[in-house]
């Protein structure tokens, strides 16, 4: 891969709009109001130097005196008897499930403070999401229910059983139905208690749906080999991997999952092994799995299934009645050619889509059955029991209940009012319902429509348990006691339901006593211990099976065409719902963290929009984050236009989990709802329609953070083919032509450590997990749209997405790659945080001396001694250094975020939370290191290799953080660092830098081409 190749961070970078060019003129986006912090002090901004900064020394002092509230004292009372399990100052680590993950959860004096991955765990091995990292915060949100409610007023416990138990007796004996509505429960006991419910009231239902939903996918196996399942998709196995539209690596069925599987086969291990697998995808919109393929090409939702069909026939060598070519002529010639690298990879292939159309899947099905993957690559008997949802049968209980034949409904994590395609169906189905129960923890949009509310408790106050795969099984056991006044929903229903055994840990330990402990060779008292010491079981696999398609594709195949063709029609502009990584289907969308998170690719926070193609934009004369009407399927909203690179001309694609109207102080009325886009079709919901775009010429600005920092134009990408790195494994490392070392400084031994840290671009996806757990590790407070806006945002480590372009046309078969179009671009993530110099260029400008170099390799903030400057930022070459301009954590401007006494339970007590005025930025996570030298010390021996993982090493699914001494050269980072693709970002400003980076490699020369 060319190493002239030009890389940009966006549209305003490339073509130097002039308000990037004004807003990159300066080093910071605005000044320190010196003026008005030295006004009153007899000084002006031209006193000499040293009495400049003894007054700023006071006066930025002042300012964040002025700004705290006085705050009365409060004295401690030390335990007069200590409880057993708690040691103050020492964490207690619970093992515990998030959606099926084993988890730890960090406690410290009695409160969760962070949740990490198992390691042991089946599905990402200790890695978590955003979503997970940032479950823990949900627990002290004080938008939560705090009390049962009756018809809008709080009331007891005993008030709701005694009326609901009353209401459930008339509607049975009436006849008339009962419907329990849940997100899909893979809980074996809450399954066990809901069929128990079910036996005491024989007209009830237990309904499963999914706000995204697999339908189509399970509705395909079913048709097609007679199992109603999810497949376990093994990514690990593959060697060649198309995709159409779905996001495996970020929010399609198990992401984590996918992503550390998807990741063996790309890493230091593979590559030097001379082993790369090849990743081709075709999407509409640029999502994070399209971002990291070796081939993207962008297609139209209705190109999708005349390019499957296309594809079918290039395999089997038959035509599918109806078939025609691509309108695209590059990705047309490109489905041959894939044809070809599967066929050739047979045993070894694997194809996904992320339609939940059944005819699509089933295609799919039947590539998939001529590929050989069942067996290898795809797993049916082992299945995925993350989405067992039923599409027809949600729309069949709004019918019902419209038709007056409903008594009783249950909402379990549901929530339909938002979520369902047509809410004015739902709203009118439940005003026909007596007994509306919501089981959900805060007032969202269903439950306000609910008679009775029954708040059930956060997962980290709950006893149960998860099976995400069939055969794996986690255990769930509480961290804390009730924050409310709040009862586990099984609880409720074992009530209602006037079961022998009412309470939900005695039924969860009588059904692993009965059912499952023996499954993992346990049993009795010793084996529960042990269950929830480890967190999990792990039942033998069944071996899969083979799967041979049979059904007769004519009729799937003219039902595929005749929806692209109705798609197409009429010239529209094609719509595409999606899932950010941060807000998935909206349900913590009053989560701060995931709302600052910066979306992957768009670098978008607090808002979604409607991506269009530049060229599109530039077609309809429209301006950057202009607002637009989109109409389709009867239904409209008003968002901001984003030019998105990558994005297929002709498409329009929005993000749903946005427009909550009762998510709570901060989720409320963040965006616009995506989700009545949807259609109902062949018995599932539709993820696209032909849509009308309409300017209405206003501006509504998102904050984007992507080019809030400049590197005037340096190279800090590297990036090569697989091709050339077979041929040279140092191929545009750097390494064939180091440039000479000096040095203006001494050089200090390190006897003992020296931190370093490796991150390898190839596996790194971009998902920004890390950015939540280092939030969540360090305190980092949330700062909210507004300053992020001016460039304000406050996260120590951030992941820049590079675009570059794919130059060329397609001239002969080989080079399916080059596609000329100005869309066809590719892009790299890179993780991006302070990089801990040797010849940190930050200390040598510090007047007072906050910055300092550790004898260990770090580079350390004395936050009391810093006052403001600035100067470090400025002279930081990497700009990961952030001035704190508030006192975010008792300001009323920051109400929403974490300026509670609730939400402050959070806190991590081993890291100082900042005051305003000081810079601070990534510390290696110290509080980490300290802890684990001090455990070593207590135990009198060496610090062992891998002991200290820092936060975002920790949570990242795909290992592309290493963290460790490079005083051991047998540590896991010092190996890494050996590699041949290392490089150091700017090294010749001789910075000496101690993060090295491994070069991007891109399979986009396949050997089964050659």
């Amino acid at each position: 891969m060319d190493s002239n190749k030009k890389y940009w961070k966006g549209l305003e970078e490339l073509n130097k709009t002039p308000e990037f060019v004004e807003k990159n003129k300066h080093e910071f986006a605005e000044p320190i109001p010196i003026e008005e912090i030295l006004s009153g002090s007899g000084l002006s901004s031209k006193t000499p130097r040293r009495d400049f900064l003894k007054a700023l020394g006071f006066g930025v002092g002042a300012v964040t005196l002025a700004a705290c509230q006085k705050v009365p004292v409060h004295k401690s009372i030390p335990y007069l008897i200590k409880p057993e399990e708690v040691t103050p100052g020492i964490a207690n680590y619970y093992s515990s499930t998030y959606e099926g993950s084993a988890i730890l959860v960090k406690t410290r004096e009695g409160r969760p403070i962070k949740v990490e991955g198992n390691p042991n765990d089946l599905l990402s091995k200790g890695g978590l999401s955003a979503q997970a990292q940032a479950s823990v915060l949900d627990l002290y949100d004080n938008n939560r229910i705090k009390e049962p409610m009756q018809n809008g007023s709080e009331t007891g416990w005993a008030g709701v059983d005694s009326f609901v138990t009353s209401q459930l007796a008339a509607i049975a004996a009436a006849g008339k139905k009962i419907r329990i509505i849940t997100s899909t429960v893979h809980s074996p006991s809450t399954q066990a208690v809901i069929a128990e419910f079910i036996t005491k009231y024989p007209t009830a239902k237990h309904t499963n749906y999914d706000a995204v939903s697999y339908t189509g996918i399970i509705q395909a196996n079913q048709n097609s080999f007679g199992k109603a399942v999810l497949p376990h998709y093994n990514f690990d196995k593959a060697d060649v991997i198309l995709s159409f539209g779905a996001d495996f690596l970020g929010t399609w069925i198990s992401g984590e999952e996918f992503t550390r599987q998807y990741v063996q086969n790309r890493n230091n291990k593979s590559l030097e092994a001379k082993k790369m697998s090849r990743h081709i995808q075709f999407e509409s919109g640029m999502s994070m799995t399209g971002t990291n393929a070796d081939v993207r090409i962008p297609i139209k939702p209705s190109e999708e299934g005349v390019a499957l069909v296309n594809l079918y026939n290039a395999l089997s060598g038959t035509t599918l009645p109806g078939s025609k070519k691509l309108a695209n002529a590059n990705a047309d010639k490109a489905i041959i050619l894939v044809a070809k690298e599967l066929q050739a990879a047979k045993g070894k292939a694997l194809v996904v889509a992320g339609s939940n159309d059944v005819a699509t899947q089933v295609l799919v099905n039947a590539i998939n059955s001529l590929l050989g993957s069942y067996g290898t690559t795809i797993d049916l008997d082992n299945p995925s029991r993350q989405y067992a949802g039923n599409d027809a049968e949600l729309v069949e209980f709004v019918n019902e209940a419209k038709r007056g034949e409903v008594g009783a409904v249950f909402f379990l994590d549901a929530n339909p009012a938002y979520d369902y395609y047509n809410t004015n169906d739902i709203k009118e189905a439940l005003k026909k319902i007596s007994l509306k129960v919501s089981f959900s923890d805060h007032a969202d949009e269903t439950t306000a429509l609910c008679n009775i509310v029954a708040p059930n408790h956060h997962y980290l106050e709950s006893w149960g348990d998860d099976s995400a795969i069939e055969g794996y099984y986690t255990v769930m056991q509480p961290t804390i006691n009730p924050v409310y006044n709040t009862r586990q929903a099984e609880q409720s229903l074992l009530i209602w339901s006037d079961n022998a055994v009412k309470d939900y840990y005695t039924f969860v330990r009588n059904n692993w006593n009965t059912n499952l402990l023996a499954k993992g060779g346990l049993s009795g008292q010793a084996g529960w211990e042990t269950l929830l010491q480890t967190g999990l079981i792990k039942v033998a696999d069944v071996a899969p099976g083979t799967y041979t398609f049979n059904l007769d594709l004519n009729a799937v195949a003219q039902t595929i065409l005749n929806h692209s063709a109705k798609l197409a029609e009429g010239g529209k502009v094609e719509l595409q719902i999606y899932q950010t990584v941060a807000m998935r289907d909206g349900k913590k969308s009053n989560n701060p963290w995931l709302q600052e998170l910066p979306d992957p690719v768009s670098k978008v926070t607090w808002d979604n929009f409607a991506a269009m193609a530049p060229a599109d934009i530039k077609k309809l004369s429209l301006d950057e984050f202009e607002v637009v009407t989109i109409d389709a399927n009867g239904y409209s909203i008003s968002l901001p236009v984003l030019s998105q690179p990558g994005q297929a001309p002709g498409t329009v694609s929005v993000a749903v989990g946005y427009g909550r109207t009762a998510a709570g102080l901060v989720g409320n009325n963040v965006g616009k709802n995506a989700f009545p886009f949807h259609s109902f079709r062949n018995g599932t919901f539709q993820t696209t329609a032909a849509a009308t775009v309409t300017p209405t010429g206003d501006i509504f600005p998102l904050s984007q953070t992507q080019t809030h920092h400049s590197y005037e134009g340096r190279s800090v990408i590297r990036e090569t083919s697989f091709k050339e790195y077979v041929k040279n494994p140092s191929s545009n490392s750097g390494k064939d032509g180091e440039h000479q070392k000096y040095s203006l400084w001494d050089e200090y031994e390190r006897p003992a450590y020296n931190w370093v840290m490796a991150i390898d671009l190839n596996a790194c996806t971009g998902c920004g997990a890390c950015v939540v757990a280092c939030s969540a590790e360090n305190n980092i407070p949330v700062v909210g749209k507004d300053e992020v806006g001016r460039r304000r945002e406050m996260h120590w480590i951030r992941i820049d997405r590079y675009y570059s372009f794919n130059d060329g046309a397609i001239t002969k078969e080989k080079e399916i790659d080059k596609l000329e179009n100005f869309d066809n671009v590719s892009v790299v993530h890179q993780p991006m945080l302070c990089q801990h110099c040797d010849h940190a260029p930050c200390e040598t400008v510090c007047p007072v001396l906050a910055t300092v170099h550790s004898s260990e390799g770090l580079n350390q903030m004395a936050y009391n001694r810093c006052v403001g400057t600035r100067y470090c930022a400025n002279n930081c070459p990497y700009k990961v250094r952030r001035f704190n301009w508030f006192n975010y954590w008792n300001d009323s401007r920051f109400d929403n975020y974490l300026n509670n006494e609730h939400t402050q339970l959070v806190l991590n007590p081993d890291v100082t939370t900042r005051f305003r005025g000081v810079m601070e930025k990534c510390s290696m996570c110290i509080q980490r290191i300290q802890a684990g030298k001090l455990k070593a010390k207590i135990e009198k021996r060496p610090l062992k290799d891998g002991e200290v993982k820092v936060a975002c090493q920790q949570t990242c699914s795909a290992n592309a953080i290493v963290f460790g001494n490079a005083n051991d050269p047998n540590s896991e980072v010092s190996k890494a660092l050996k590699s041949e693709r290392t490089y150091y970002v700017l090294e010749e400003l001789n910075v000496q830098p101690g993060i090295g980076y491994q070069v991007k490699v891109r399979n986009t020369s396949s050997e089964l081409q050659a």
